[in-house]
């Protein structure tokens, strides 16, 4: 198993769904822009700030991920060429970390917090906090779809890079 294809193939799949983060912001930012040029009622008024602000969220998520894992792809190679054990083992203990920031944030914190908008929609009867909690509600549900199959293929990246590992203990 060649791993740093294996590495370089989950970089660049990262590569391709960081920009729907970027997508999303457009269509956030493009929705507000809408907003505030055909809103007439104070409900609809209200969602322009609300929706400017996810929208520049999601496109800077996006962006951040983007750059990240592209300077990652030169990076896996430079490290793999200096010593494969080495590259392997700073990948599982990354990969370990970031499976468990998945299941703390994304799985767990998230969820909750669309929780609380959820009920700040039923218990608030504002215009604008009813626009931030359902643009809220809507930007968690974008980085939840996202970040889930972001979250199954680093999943298998982790399981390739442990199989590896025992693969070269065994050789060696």
């Amino acid at each position: 198993m060649d791993i740093l294809k294996t590495a370089t193939d989950w970089a660049k799949s990262e590569l391709f769904s960081t920009p729907f983060f970027i997508l999303f912001g457009i269509v956030f930012i493009s929705a507000s822009i809408g907003f505030w040029q055909l809103g007439k009622t104070d409900v609809a008024r209200a969602y322009i700030i609300p929706t400017v602000v996810s929208g520049v969220l999601l496109i800077t998520i996006g962006l951040g991920l983007f750059f990240t894992n592209k300077s990652r792809i030169t990076q896996f190679e430079t490290a793999y060429n200096k010593d494969i054990s080495t590259f392997i083992e700073s990948e599982i203990i990354r990969t370990e970390a970031t499976l468990k920031e998945y299941n703390t944030i994304v799985f767990k914190t998230i969820p909750i917090i669309i929780i609380v908008a959820a009920l700040s929609i039923i218990f608030i009867n504002t215009p604008t906090w009813r626009a931030i909690s359902i643009t809220t509600i809507a930007m968690l549900i974008v980085i939840l779809l996202i970040d889930g199959t972001a979250y199954s293929r680093i999943d298998t990246y982790h399981k390739e890079l442990k199989l590896v590992d025992i693969e070269n203990e065994i050789k060696n």
